[in-house]
């Protein structure tokens, strides 16, 4: 059955969703032209402060067909340096690496920011597709991106969903992956393991988990999307005091028409409340298995991170490479590298030469 897209090339919206790079950043884009041939359909999100200097930003996203989806992704720096491609979580979007992607252009990287399924302008070609959101579906999502741009090996760093994405490609296809920076080290999981209950205090860091595996918890969601948004900001990280207006330039991309289905199937599929697809059994058995992950490594934890994490100590010896583990301080919280952007850039730059 032939494929219905279901984007919509839209430029009125992005004035507000992604502002003006060329000088907010001052990077030259020098990436390959794809043109954006399917932007997804993403309603503006009304300003609720007006802030003396808008947020910088990034150029309007290129799109590129790449097995089920059609990707949106930022490109920045050279097209002959060595390729990085930066991974973002929920809720947060591209903007994770606003600041940290000049740095690493500057360097003379390749830099390639995707939105994840589910975010900003990236869609599902089929209308028929299931909104899968296993973790195994999103790193294949990753090497298909990959495939079409033509990249056989890359850096890869992500936060959160993006760092258990980056944590499958480099345990399942190290070939592709050069090298790793995760936050929060080694995530990868299983639904067997997710079955398992925690202390309460863990328990109760997992809130929404388990609000989100009743129909309450979706409906709650699809209504509540932004404010739920801004509260697991503020709680993932306590002492980040963002403004409004860089809250609502990530928030608009939580409006993907496919996010609500997406997220809930995360979660659901982590504590086995859903099932996923056949295509990815095989890849699901072996990330089960907890494998080592050899590619080299610098892991990352901020100092005052609110979210559930586990402790260094915990997931030092799943790393057999060279590996490397650094705190940043100064009350960084969840979202490390819009945080920190310093510390993420400098740690990709390190372990490039690892």
């Amino acid at each position: 059955m032939p494929e219905v897209h279901l984007c919509e090339a839209v430029n009125r919206h992005r004035r507000l969703f992604l502002g003006t790079a060329a000088t907010a950043i001052g990077v030259i884009e020098l990436g390959r032209s794809v043109p954006a041939k399917a932007a997804c359909q993403v309603a503006d999100l009304p300003q609720t402060v007006v802030s003396s200097e808008p947020p910088r930003s990034f150029e309007p996203p290129k799109q590129i067909d790449a097995g089920p989806l059609n990707i949106g992704y930022v490109e920045l720096g050279s097209p002959s340096g060595q390729t990085v491609i930066l991974l973002h979580g929920w809720p947060y979007d591209i903007h994770t690496y606003v600041d940290v992607a000049p740095i690493l252009a500057s360097a003379g990287f390749r830099v390639i920011v995707p939105y994840l399924r589910g975010h900003g302008t990236t869609c599902f070609r089929s209308a028929d597709t299931m909104r899968n959101a296993q973790q195994s579906a999103l790193a294949v999502d990753v090497i298909a991106l990959m495939d079409g741009l033509d990249i056989r090996q890359a850096i890869i760093g992500g936060c959160d969903w993006g760092a258990r994405t980056a944590n499958i490609v480099a345990a399942l296809w190290p070939s592709r992956c050069k090298a790793m920076v995760s936050v929060s080290g080694y995530l990868i999981g299983s639904q067997e393991a997710n079955r398992q209950p925690l202390p309460p205090s863990a328990e109760l860091a997992w809130w929404y988990q388990y609000y989100f595996a009743t129909e309450r918890g979706v409906a709650g969601y699809r209504k509540n999307t932004r404010e739920f948004a801004k509260l697991i900001w503020q709680t993932a990280s306590p002492r980040w005091m963002f403004d409004d207006a860089t809250f609502v330039r990530s928030a608009a991309a939580l409006n993907n028409p496919d996010h609500v289905d997406v997220v809930i199937h995360n979660y659901r599929w982590r504590l086995g409340l859903a099932e996923g697809e056949a295509r990815y059994d095989e890849f699901e058995k072996r990330l089960a298995a907890a494998p080592e992950i050899s590619v080299p490594t610098i892991t990352l934890e901020g100092d005052a991170n609110g979210a559930p994490h586990p402790p260094p100590e915990a997931y030092a010896r799943k790393f057999s490479g060279k590996y490397e583990h650094r705190t940043a301080p100064g009350g960084i919280g969840h979202n490390l590298p819009q945080e920190s952007p310093q510390a993420f850039a400098r740690a990709i730059i390190d372990v490039a030469q690892f």
